[in-house]
């Protein structure tokens, strides 16, 4: 069987997302592809309507043009990674990443882009700690926000005088 025979058995294969499909490299060889985006109706007139008004993000449009092109769908243009790397001036890895993603993920996952499930810094400070330190906030608050050595700084800030420019300040308040 040639390469073309695998690529007509492939690209008539409908059923399913994940089977391999024969595609063209630039170099003129030919590579296996394992990620074959096959997009539904709905799925591809959502994703017109958000290429056509720009609705969303910068990130989710391009995600929108890249599975449109990338489509492998009976009459759909089912254009090579470098392609539409190309086309839209992203790397060939985004668009593996994005035909994988859509893949493995599913629709939605791709588009919107995934929630993390834990942020990527452990909190500094408990609940107990954190109470303590809104409630020195609010206890400097209350006493009128008196920060300096003698209590009336910042309220009077313009009585502070310095002798020859010196670093060390003393206040003049009544």
């Amino acid at each position: 069987m040639c390469v073309a025979d695998l690529v007509l058995c492939q690209y008539l294969n409908i059923g399913s997302r994940t089977k391999p499909m024969m595609v063209s490299t630039k170099e003129g060889g030919a590579m296996l592809k394992k990620y074959i985006v096959r997009l539904t109706d709905a799925e591809r007139e959502g994703l017109n309507q958000i290429v056509a008004k720009f609705k969303g993000t910068s990130q989710k449009v391009r995600r929108a043009q890249v599975l449109l092109k990338a489509d492998a769908s009976p009459g759909k243009p089912a254009w090579t990674d470098a392609r539409i790397a190309d086309a839209f001036g992203c790397r060939t890895k985004t668009v593996e990443n994005i035909r994988e993603r859509f893949v493995t993920k599913g629709f939605e996952v791709t588009l919107e882009g995934q929630r993390r499930d834990k942020p990527p810094r452990a909190k500094l400070l408990d609940g107990e700690q954190e109470a303590k330190v809104i409630a020195c906030v609010w206890a400097r608050h209350r006493r009128g926000l008196r920060t300096g050595r003698c209590g009336c700084w910042p309220s009077r800030w313009w009585r502070w005088r310095s002798s020859n420019r010196s670093a060390t300040r003393r206040c003049v308040a009544p």
